[in-house]
């Protein structure tokens, strides 16, 4: 059994999140790679998508070596990322980093509420942020 604060954080919904990343496998065919690791916690994810002539995420797949929080937050992201563009990613990592510092809401994404009790843990956050920085870098290379 998970105790206090903990069991709070790593909620049915968390876990259950955790594992529909394995709906999106890291595809080595896929064109263009990205890789990030957070300070905090030690977590890395690694990235790979595909782009259209627009160069918005066309197909994506991840592998993370994370806590089950930078699990949940690398679905969360590769359940919306198709169709978003770098500029789109950039906002929204901004705005994820301004959340968890407390200087603004939750940023407007889909399901990212429900890894917001992640917020009072500072060593998950950079698990958080690993979809997003990965996807950076990965978009750069377009």
């Amino acid at each position: 059994m998970i105790a206090g604060s903990t069991a709070k954080l790593y909620t049915a919904e968390v876990l259950a999140l955790a594992m529909r990343l394995a709906e999106n496998p890291l595809d080595p065919a896929l064109p263009l790679t990205g890789e990030a690791r957070s300070r905090s916690c030690g977590s890395t994810l690694s990235m790979r998508l595909a782009v259209d002539r627009e160069h918005r995420i066309e197909t994506i797949g991840i592998q993370a070596a994370a806590c089950a929080i930078g699990q949940a937050s690398a679905a969360i992201f590769a359940g919306q990322a198709i169709g978003r563009d770098a500029s789109s990613i950039s906002a929204t990592l901004v705005a994820l980093e301004c959340w968890l510092t407390g200087e603004s809401g939750l940023p407007d994404w889909p399901e990212l509420s429900l890894i917001a009790p992640a917020r009072d843990h500072p060593a998950r956050h950079g698990a958080i942020l690993l979809p997003w920085k990965a996807a950076l870098e990965a978009l750069s290379k377009a």
